[in-house]
């Protein structure tokens, strides 16, 4: 389903990313473990579209998709939850929720997000409170169920 090889990652001249390697098959979970600075977040950035690889293939569901933008990422299923959450402060749950979709024009969008509702009932107690007065462990649980909004 997902097959990264040989990718490296540059910001500017230093090197942030060398030869990696993963396949994520559909229905496996995989965690990349590692000390600060290892490259976690930059290959979670690289496959989402946020950086651009230097080198090395990134194929989902048989097609490329290194370098492709976010946006059309999402479209196609690939979406990010970042480490520092990423939601609107000032737009309430349920807007936020909204802009996770904002690439759908499907039927299925509500059941998505009952989906993602039923499973964290904390958000549907939230929906009209304004995203940035939540908990941080509250907080991530937005930017999760936002990105599964797309489909992912």
């Amino acid at each position: 389903m997902l097959k990264v090889h040989d990718l490296d990652v540059h910001y500017g001249a230093v090197q942030a990313l060398h030869g990696v390697a993963l396949e994520v098959n559909a229905g496996e979970i995989v965690t990349l473990i590692g000390a600060n600075g290892a490259g976690k977040s930059t290959v979670l950035r690289a496959l989402s579209g946020l950086v651009k690889p230097t080198k090395g293939s990134i194929t989902f569901e048989g097609q490329s998709v290194a370098g492709v933008k976010p946006h059309v990422l999402v479209r196609r299923g690939i979406a990010h939850a970042p480490e520092g959450r990423g939601i609107f402060s000032n737009l309430t749950v349920d807007e936020n929720l909204s802009l996770g979709a904002y690439t759908r024009h499907d039927s299925a969008i509500k059941d998505e997000r009952e989906k993602a509702l039923n499973l964290f009932p904390r958000l549907r107690e939230r929906l009209t409170q304004d995203a940035g007065t939540m908990s941080g462990g509250e907080q991530q649980m937005l930017a999760i169920a936002r990105a599964l909004q797309a489909r992912p």
